[in-house]
């Protein structure tokens, strides 16, 4: 890792199969930033426990999270690409910035209040995770933590946690600043909400061939014929060819619409074979990789090595400064 670079973290969650709505909001980013900054990324697998107690189901899901990323191109050469519970170091320090943090401070957090308002039971995981989260960012000194507009909170809350023990017992961690990607465009399921797993409106990213053409052709439309006028703005098929035309293509998929002259089963054709011609060599790279577990649990070990190196370094230094280091 080139120690020039500027330091990026980030996390990302085992919930699962990916879609496409994941790959242009978030995945495709980290493959970009790689190329820029140095840094790590790691798999929260503890914060998954909030949720997901499984232990087969949280497993499998560990295994194909790290096949995924390194299918769309996450180099482990360029980032250290690791599981949280792999190193110690996050819950101990989680617990020291416990004892720092308020619970009044707590009840600011948008999970737990979006949880109260739901009136949903709320375990100590959830309360809590944005201290887990702090001790996440704050180990490994990064500069910057790309996240989502409506994440950018959790940054606040590491910033906070660090200038509050800074303060206490003098300067030891960095304040990271958010990193969020101008121009990611919200990236409509098929029934033109926002793609998401909960509105079962998904693409999936490594999807066959044949669960491409079951998706795009359930996208309604309206009763409109070939020859009529159709607007490309409102179109949920369209919305689409956005993301995965070139920029003739799309100009002339436009004019066609605006003027007549394209049917929806032919739109949702086109879609379905460049679609199809994105997600095949994806798809073939996933299944490569997936051959090999051992060589992607070897690349996560690594990982954890590297990264546990850097946090237990950074954890002699907190507990030289709290007083707990006597030898």
């Amino acid at each position: 890792m080139n120690s020039n670079k500027k330091i990026m973290l980030s996390g990302v969650k085992p919930t699962g199969r990916p879609h496409i709505g994941n790959y242009f909001g978030a995945m495709r980013q980290f493959v970009e930033l790689q190329e820029t900054f140095g840094g790590y990324v790691f798999i929260p697998d503890l914060h998954a426990l909030i949720t997901l107690q499984d232990k087969e189901q949280l497993k499998q899901n560990i295994i194909d999270v790290v096949i995924d990323y390194l299918a769309i191109g996450l180099d482990p050469k360029k980032v250290t690409f690791f599981k949280q519970s792999d190193v110690s170091a996050h819950t101990e320090l989680a617990w020291i910035f416990n004892c720092m943090t308020t619970m009044p401070y707590l009840m600011r957090a948008h999970a737990y209040k979006d949880a109260e308002a739901k009136n949903k039971e709320v375990n100590v995981g959830l309360f809590d995770y944005p201290i887990l989260m702090a001790a996440d960012i704050l180990l490994y000194g990064p500069d910057v933590v790309p996240v989502g507009a409506d994440q950018k909170q959790h940054v606040e809350i590491a910033r906070d946690t660090a200038e509050k023990f800074n303060r206490i017992f003098g300067e030891t961690f960095k304040l990271p600043k958010e990193y969020i990607v101008e121009n990611v465009k919200v990236v409509p399921g098929t029934d033109g909400q926002k793609m998401s797993k909960s509105y079962k409106n998904t693409i999936p990213l490594f999807a066959t061939d044949e669960e491409i053409k079951k998706a795009v052709m359930s996208i309604p439309t309206d009763s409109k014929g070939i020859e009529e006028a159709k607007d490309p703005t409102t179109d949920k098929v369209f919305a689409l060819h956005a993301l995965f035309a070139g920029t003739d293509e799309l100009t002339a998929l436009s004019e066609r619409y605006t003027k007549g002259g394209i049917g929806y089963k032919e739109s949702k054709e086109i879609l379905i074979k460049n679609i199809s011609a994105f997600i095949k060599p994806l798809r073939e790279k996933r299944e490569r990789i997936a051959m090999d577990v051992d060589n992607v649990l070897e690349i996560l070990e690594e990982g954890g090595r590297r990264a546990k190196a850097v946090a237990d370094a950074k954890m002699d230094e907190v507990r030289e400064k709290i007083g707990v280091k006597l030898y």
